[in-house]
């Protein structure tokens, strides 16, 4: 996935806050194409005007071509006769910003509807209708769609499904228009294996055919959508091998019900979430979720509901938040003083995230029993959140009662406590980890660097009482620094959490 360096460029004006952070984020992770417009050739020596490149088979020419951008590659047609057809039989990387008019950077998309994002557009339909294909990876993000665009689209997806597309991408500019929906001919895209889709409305699931379907798509990425009633279930019961589900920004009330056989890595992040339930998806691994809220947050103190069964080999999952999640394992809420029992647990889990706000004991209170619940956890991510008050609600009693706690006894090697601001009950908690984590072999501290001088000196004595204290591991490290992460910030990282072979997703550590 690209850095952020490449974000909407649309008006500031023109968008709300939270719809210009949503439309930043869904195009700084845009996946980064497989050609690059900014590599230079080197001329050929002095005198030597052998042409050797056209002798090569046609079988390696046409896989250089292919590793062109679009327009580079068309012009490859007038070198020579022996070129003219390379290019129509060779594989063709689409991606509108390399087609911009005038830019050869392609960094920046048109701002406004306008002669530019026609121009691009009118250059794809061009594009799409020429080249017989394949098209091993197509990125659509410039184009300025409306309800007049609707047999314009049908058409992009039809050439797309009969020609071949393996991965696309396809962004409308600036955000969903109302009652402008995805084109349905997208499920004719029978190659697709993997597919990132913003700022559209889905189509009607409920009208579409039998036969549509996604038999090969692998990887799904939905930032910006709008989504109704049962969409999300009618995508996973038609994609009979999407390994991951990434949904970042439902702008509508999304329940989340996971049934998928195929399932192993899948992260809600920024949404509208009523309810998030692993229903039965026997091959999860991962489960992600990150500043997500229900419909009614500030109106009342309803939660989202975070059910989870029938995994047995889920091994990450955060991060869970007492002060928004409601946990549900199997048929049973999971609540302040919940004692640990064998039906409530889910022992595949190896490493867990939560968030909290340790100014409020409500929070702390719940998260002893959200640790029974997972009492094979090896490495724990706490990650401190921030309140503005300035709250003295200490109940300094939470951890003297808190045992047993299966997985600080006997399993847990690494805790990882984050943006760590100086209240009471974060040093309670790292000291109740000190004395009862037998099996810890390190612990790392990252304080919050928006402090000021009197919070720091707290901050190290407190860090300093841990040293005094009476450790249960006798091998343990505790090692300490100051958080790199901006205000509001967290450790949490989108791009990590779609890589199954990465063993730090919440990347925890990387400030060592």
């Amino acid at each position: 996935m690209v850095s952020p360096t490449m974000p909407h460029g649309l008006p500031p004006d023109t968008l709300s806050s939270g719809m210009d952070f949503l439309l930043n984020f869904l195009y700084s992770y845009l996946p980064e194409p497989p050609v690059c417009i900014a590599a230079s050739l080197c001329c050929a020596a002095a005198g030597d005007n052998a042409d050797r490149v056209s002798r090569l088979p046609d079988d390696l020419l046409r896989g250089v071509v292919s590793l062109l951008p679009s327009k580079d590659g068309a012009r490859t047609t007038v070198l020579s006769s022996r070129w003219r057809g390379l290019w129509r039989s060779a594989p063709l990387v689409l991606v509108d910003t390399h087609l911009l008019p005038g830019g050869e950077d392609g960094e920046r998309r048109p701002a406004h509807a306008g002669a530019a994002s026609r121009a691009v557009t009118n250059a794809v339909s061009a594009v799409l209708e020429s080249h017989p294909g394949p098209f091993p990876f197509a990125s659509l993000t410039c184009s300025f769609m409306v309800h007049a665009n609707d047999r314009l689209l049908a058409r992009w997806f039809q050439l797309l499904a009969t020609k071949g597309v393996d991965e696309l991408v396809f962004v409308n500019r600036p955000f969903p228009i109302p009652g402008l929906r995805l084109p349905s001919a997208i499920f004719c895209c029978a190659s697709l294996r993997r597919l990132c889709i913003g700022a559209w409305m889905l189509p009607d699931t409920a009208a579409l055919p039998r036969s549509a379907a996604f038999p090969n798509l692998r990887q799904l990425f939905l930032s910006c959508v709008v989504m109704e009633a049962n969409d999300l279930d009618f995508v996973l019961a038609v994609s009979p091998v999407l390994e991951i589900l990434t949904v970042a920004g439902s702008l509508t009330p999304l329940r989340a019900l996971l049934t998928s056989h195929s399932l192993r890595s899948v992260q809600f992040c920024l949404s509208i979430m009523n309810e998030i339930a692993v229903v039965d998806a026997p091959r999860l691994e991962r489960l992600f979720l990150w500043k997500n809220w229900n419909e009614r947050h500030g109106l009342s103190d309803i939660k989202t509901t975070v059910k989870i069964d029938h995994v047995s080999k889920l091994r990450v999952l955060g991060y869970l938040e007492p002060g928004v999640h409601l946990l549900q394992i199997g048929n049973t809420i999971i609540e302040a003083g919940t004692r640990a029992s064998t039906h409530i647990t889910v022992p595949s889990v190896q490493m867990l995230a939560v968030q909290l706000q340790f100014a409020f004991c409500s929070e702390v209170e719940m998260l002893p029993s959200f640790l029974r619940c997972f009492p094979s956890v090896e490495t724990l991510v706490v990650e401190s959140r921030a309140h503005r008050e300035t709250l003295s609600n200490i109940n300094l009693k939470i951890w003297q009662i808190a045992n047993p706690i299966e997985c600080v006894q006997s399993h847990l090697r690494t805790l990882a406590f984050h943006e760590l601001q100086g209240r009471h009950n974060e040093f309670d908690f790292l000291m109740f980890i000190a004395e009862n984590a037998r099996k810890l072999e390190r612990m790392f501290i990252v304080m919050k660097s928006e402090l000021t001088y009197a919070e720091r000196q707290v901050v190290v004595a407190g860090v300093g009482a841990l040293y005094s204290a009476h450790w249960a591991s006798k091998d343990c490290t505790v090692q300490y620094t100051i958080s790199s992460l901006p205000v509001g910030g967290s450790s949490w990282n989108f791009p990590a959490g779609s890589e199954l072979s990465l063993d730090d997703p919440f990347e925890a550590f990387r400030e060592d």
